[in-house]
C-alpha cells in the first residue's frame, strides 16, 4: 500500500498529484467523515479547495448546501455528513471541498478534511452486497482493507446521483 500525503490541504487550493501506480484504478482519496475513514477514486477528484462563500439554492435537499463560483464554473456543492444522515458540524479550518468530475459535471464534497491518496489493490477490497438498500444499490462500492484501519470506498456516482444536483435540462422552444 503506497501513501501519498498532500502538500497542504488546508491551503485555498491544492491540485490532487499522487506518486506513479500500476493503475489510477488502485487510488482512493481517504477522508474523514465524524470517526470513519471514507475514499473516493482518485480518477474522478479534480482538485481540492478551501471553503469559501457558499451561494444558498432555494428548493433543494438539505445536504445540498449550495453552489460556489471556482473560477468561473458553478460547482453544486454536497455537505457529505448531511448526505449519510449524520448531525451537522461547523465548519472549521479543516473544512475542504473536494471537487469532483462525475457524468461530465463538477460536483464539490464538503468533508470534514482530507487524509492522504491510498493505492488499495483490488486484492484488498471487499466487495459487499450486503449494504444494498431497497433498489438493490449502495453508496458503498467496497472495503479498503488498511493496516489496523477499513476505508469505506463510495459508489461517487450513487453519491451525486440526485436531481438536485445536476444541471437543469436546456429548453428548446
Amino acid at each position: 500500500m503506497t501513501k501519498t500525503a498532500f502538500a497542504d490541504a488546508h491551503a485555498p487550493q491544492t491540485e490532487v498529484h499522487a506518486e506513479p501506480s500500476d493503475s489510477i484504478d488502485t487510488m482512493y482519496l481517504t477522508f474523514p467523515i465524524g470517526t470513519e475513514l471514507y475514499g473516493v477514486s482518485i480518477g474522478v477528484v479534480t482538485e481540492i479547495v478551501g471553503l469559501q462563500r457558499i451561494m444558498s439554492v432555494p428548493d433543494v435537499p438539505r445536504y445540498i448546501k449550495g453552489v460556489i463560483n471556482l473560477r468561473g464554473k458553478v460547482i453544486p456543492l454536497m455537505d457529505v455528513r448531511l448526505r449519510f444522515g449524520m448531525p451537522e458540524k461547523a465548519y472549521d479550518d479543516r473544512t475542504v471541498v473536494i471537487v469532483l468530475q462525475v457524468s461530465d459535471a463538477p460536483v464539490g464534497l464538503i468533508v470534514d478534511g482530507v487524509n492522504e491518496v491510498l493505492d488499495i489493490p483490488a486484492s484488498q477490497i471487499d466487495r459487499t452486497h450486503s449494504f444494498s438498500g431497497a433498489e438493490g444499490r449502495s453508496l458503498v462500492m467496497g472495503l479498503g482493507r488498511l493496516e489496523e484501519r477499513v476505508a469505506i470506498l463510495l459508489d461517487v456516482n450513487l453519491l451525486v446521483e440526485d436531481d438536485a444536483l445536476m444541471p437543469p435540462a436546456t429548453v428548446e422552444a
